[in-house]
């Protein structure tokens, strides 16, 4: 009967196995450049520590108007003042953004946007690939169609703009499939707001209830990869 042998000088160990790009680990979770949303426990529920910096982000609600820009209000002040000057793009609000609150949240009105369309992802994509936003802000009626693939093509122009989109979209939304980011349903609560994560990348699931106290408006370093 022969013997096989094992030649060990010929074959490679298990750890540098283990080191090639080809192989997945557990630990090996990528960690995407993340904004922080001025809420620390806010930030430390979603993945990565904060909103997706190069990313779609879907807000889902019963109704507008429910407080939840409230979440964005400390990004809007934060990007939109931070040099070069661009603009923070809001496509299709349901309402006139209110001047004076932005005003004292620190929010330069010179830098907004408003865009009124038809074709909001249209607005949305050349928006993220002309270079000049910060951010776009987009809210999606119930009678707009917005397939799967548009929504991917929106997801794939915020990478390449490295700048991120916020879509706000009726709850009817949640139980369709999208390739947004993250997701998540906000309704208001008491004294704030409770945040439902529906699609996550390592975030936390479990209602988070906020309060408005707790959102800063003061400069906060981002979160980098």
């Amino acid at each position: 009967m022969g013997q096989a042998t094992c030649d060990t000088t010929a074959e490679p160990s298990l750890e540098r196995l283990l080191e090639h790009p080809a192989i997945w680990r557990g630990r090996s979770v990528a960690h995407t450049a993340t904004l922080s949303t001025g809420c620390t426990r806010l930030d430390e529920a979603l993945p990565s520590g904060g909103w997706p910096a190069a990313g779609l982000t879907e807000i889902l609600t019963a109704r507008s108007g429910l407080g939840e820009l409230r979440l964005l209000v400390p990004l809007l002040a934060r990007l939109g003042a931070q040099p070069p000057p661009r603009w923070v793009v809001w496509v299709s609000p349901p309402f006139e953004p209110y001047a004076p609150a932005l005003i004292a949240a620190g929010v330069p009105l010179e830098r907004q946007l408003v865009v009124r369309t038809a074709e909001p992802a249209w607005v949305i994509e050349q928006s993220l690939d002309s270079g000049g936003a910060a951010l776009v802000l987009a809210w999606l009626a119930p009678g707009v169609a917005t397939s799967v693939t548009v929504l991917r093509r929106l997801q794939l122009a915020t990478q390449r703009s490295g700048a991120p989109a916020f879509l706000f979209r009726p709850l009817t939304e949640a139980t369709r499939t999208s390739p947004a980011e993250l997701r998540l349903v906000f309704e208001p609560h008491v004294t704030g707001g409770r945040v439902q994560l529906l699609k996550s990348r390592g975030g936390e699931r479990r209602p988070l209830e906020l309060r408005w106290q707790e959102f800063s408006l003061q400069e906060r370093d981002d979160v980098a990869s």
